[in-house]
């Protein structure tokens, strides 16, 4: 199993995901979004949210660096959806301008972390 001491980036992670002290996550803003996008964008959102932190859990908990890596680029995956998903609900005005920034804010630092990991984990292989 690979160690790595990314418990503060992972937690920001799991910001994504649901409320903390620098930004609404991913669950209270999809809370105010209109009853007929529970199986759209709502639930896009939130699967999006929590596939970032459990495809890095996952891939911790594997049993080698390359499988590690793979899921950290799965979590990037997820994290760009995520991304992508809040901009349409700016655009079509489900998120205010500041919620948006705020939480591309902390999307861009968990991204900037994953590059990172993964830039570090294939240097020392």
């Amino acid at each position: 199993m690979v160690r790595f001491s990314g418990c503060y980036e992972l937690s920001k992670s799991l910001g994504l995901a649901k409320s903390d002290g620098s930004c609404d996550g991913c669950y209270k803003i999809t809370q105010k979004f209109p009853k007929e996008e529970t199986y759209g964008l709502t639930s896009q959102m939130r699967r999006s949210s929590v596939s970032v932190p459990s495809n890095i859990a996952e891939g911790h908990g594997r049993n080698s660096r390359k499988e590690f890596i793979h899921f950290l680029g799965i979590a990037q995956g997820s994290l760009r959806e995520l991304e992508t998903q809040m901009i349409i609900a700016f655009r079509i005005k489900y998120v205010s301008e500041d919620k948006r920034d705020s939480f591309l804010a902390l999307s861009k630092e968990v991204g900037i972390f994953l590059r990172k990991l993964i830039s570090s984990l294939k240097l020392s292989d």
